[in-house]
């Protein structure tokens, strides 16, 4: 894991399940909830956690705008088994909460006290213009003081979360040409 291209957290682990244990002991964070998340919302989470706890975030007005491209597929998938197994058919409440992808969302805000505007966007691969255009639209309407903006894809052990944030005044500007240099670097 990075933060402004420092390795803050590094693992071993090629299972996601040991190195999301190993990241969140490793950030020191303290959140029993976390344990009961489906993958996609342990990685949001967690990048979300390496940002925001060095933000001030008592504003309560911190827009979430991210995207990914298998939406909530990995959960689904667990979901369609329980249905799908007659024996065993025992389709759990726990995991059809997790079958939106908006829910990582939902966990970070809760996590975070946040009330501002979210969105959770579709894409066949990362594209930094409808981030943009959407943080930029909250920013200019003041619907939002900041936004934490970003990818978080987890399909099949195969995961990624790039995450920014963004607000009026930064050191950096807020282009498209930024948010892709950062994307691929």
């Amino acid at each position: 894991m990075y933060l402004n291209g420092a390795e803050i957290f590094y693992s071993e682990q090629s299972n996601f399940a040991l190195f999301a244990k190993d990241a969140y002991n490793e950030l020191g964070i303290k959140y029993a909830r976390f344990f009961k998340m489906d993958n996609l919302s342990k990685l949001a989470f967690l990048g979300a956690e390496l940002i925001l706890k060095r933000t001030d975030t008592t504003s309560e007005d911190i827009a979430m705008i991210f995207a990914n491209r298998a939406s909530s597929l990995d959960t689904d998938r667990k979901h369609q088994q329980s249905i799908s197994n007659k024996e065993h058919y025992f389709p759990s409440p726990s995991v059809f909460v997790y079958t939106l992808p908006n829910i990582c969302i939902g966990e970070i805000c809760i996590r975070h006290k946040q009330f501002s505007e979210n969105s959770f966007f579709i894409f066949d691969s990362f594209n930094a213009q409808p981030l943009f255009d959407q943080v930029n639209s909250l920013l200019e309407m003041k619907k939002a003081s900041k936004a934490l903006c970003g990818w978080v894809e987890f399909d099949n052990e195969n995961y990624e979360a790039f995450l920014y944030l963004v607000e009026k005044t930064g050191d950096r500007p807020h282009t498209i040409d930024e948010i892709n240099r950062l994307y691929t670097t």
